[in-house]
């Protein structure tokens, strides 16, 4: 059996009493980065095998895993943060798991995206999660469309590129639209800054963007 395990996004108490028990129990615990998620299994005294499954694993990576599954062991899919398969390298897997029919279930979890659609007062009964904006190639063709969509929409962003995007929202979004940048979520140092695309790129020219990201915009 395969358990799709989430992990906290910043605060390792963020976790739930099932997650700690699954990774205690099983036999595999299938991590992005093992010694990120090593802080987490200390915390936590869980001392269990651990293999590392990334954005560069490949085939090779995959057939070891399934054939784990295939022998009868239980193992524990995890992320860095958050969920196994959003913006994760874990989604290959998860598909090659349905595609082979093996048995897996996924346990409920700390998200980013949609505990920042919260946090910034937006609507949320209709929310649009894009993930990370593509680099170059579309960037902007889906910007514009975005512009128009008439609900909340959700982005991750790394810092050094964050500055880039919020030049890129005042552009296609325009000036006055309304943002939410929630920096660092759950973390000590967690910052929301609730303001207008000019307002936030101001921000944060003046202060370097640094941490974790995630960018949510206010319907047209």
């Amino acid at each position: 059996m395969l358990y799709i395990v989430p992990t906290p996004i910043g605060n390792l108490e963020d976790i739930t009493y099932r997650a700690v028990r699954i990774l205690k129990e099983v036999d595999v615990i299938i991590a992005e980065d093992t010694r990120h998620s090593g802080i987490l299994l200390k915390h936590y005294d869980i001392s269990k095998p651990m293999r590392s499954f990334h954005a560069h694993s490949g085939e090779h990576d995959i057939q070891t895993i399934l054939q784990l599954l295939r022998d009868g062991k239980n193992a524990a899919l995890i992320s860095d943060a958050g969920m196994p398969g959003i913006s994760d390298p874990g989604y290959a897997l998860i598909q090659r798991v349905i595609t082979e029919n093996f048995s897996f279930t996924v346990l409920p979890g700390p998200v980013a995206a949609p505990t920042a659609v919260v946090a910034s007062g937006f609507a949320s009964h209709h929310y649009l999660y894009v993930g990370f904006l593509p680099l170059k190639k579309g960037r902007q063709t889906l910007l514009k469309e975005l512009a128009v969509l008439p609900f909340t929409i959700v982005l991750y962003e790394s810092p050094h590129r964050m500055l880039k995007t919020l030049g890129d929202i005042q552009t296609f979004f325009g000036e006055a639209r309304r943002v939410s940048v929630c920096r660092e979520m759950t973390k000590q140092f967690e910052e929301i800054l609730r303001s207008t695309a000019k307002g936030a790129y101001e921000h944060f020219s003046a202060k370097a963007p640094r941490g974790e990201f995630t960018l949510v915009i206010e319907g047209a």
